[in-house]
């Protein structure tokens, strides 16, 4: 876990939570940050043993705190924040000894987390897609019934 804590210790990933959380201050719904990071993760790889995936544990690590790193950029700009998140992590993955082939599985993952087709690939991409969406605890929530997820794609009850 030496690379992921250089990740975490890395002045761009720790510039881009704070800018997360100075624009979701005032956020009633899901925010981006640490807590959001690390569920991700976690369930990545609950689903990479589950599913025999193989991806290996810092990959995963690696993605899932850096799949949300430029949100706050969406809030300021409009620019959709997966590419914006995997525009500024090759920086910090080279900087965090990571090489060329697994930067590029890392920033495909990244730009790819929101797109629903993927949703069921047995890949990192695919993994980083189910975890991020199955991270929020819907069920849970007070703000509930005014977030924009459709009902649908909301987790009201508990699976993993």
């Amino acid at each position: 876990m030496d690379r992921i804590n250089k990740i975490l210790n890395h002045d761009l990933f720790i510039e881009c939570v704070a800018k997360n959380a100075e624009e979701e201050k005032d956020r009633k719904f899901c925010c981006h940050n640490m807590w959001h990071f690390l569920d991700v993760a976690r369930l990545a790889m609950i689903f990479n043993l589950q599913e025999q995936v193989g991806v290996a544990q810092d990959i995963i690590y690696a993605a899932a705190l850096l799949h949300d790193i430029g949100r706050f950029r969406q809030y300021l700009d409009g620019t959709p924040h997966e590419q914006e998140s995997a525009r500024m992590a090759p920086e910090i993955l080279r900087d965090c000894d990571y090489n060329s082939d697994e930067i590029d599985m890392i920033i495909e993952a990244i730009g790819n987390h929101r797109k629903e087709e993927i949703r069921d690939e047995r890949n990192l991409s695919g993994l980083l897609y189910r975890a991020d969406k199955m991270s929020r605890s819907c069920f849970a929530c007070s703000s509930e019934s005014e977030c924009n997820w459709k009902n649908g794609k909301k987790n009201m009850s508990l699976r993993y």
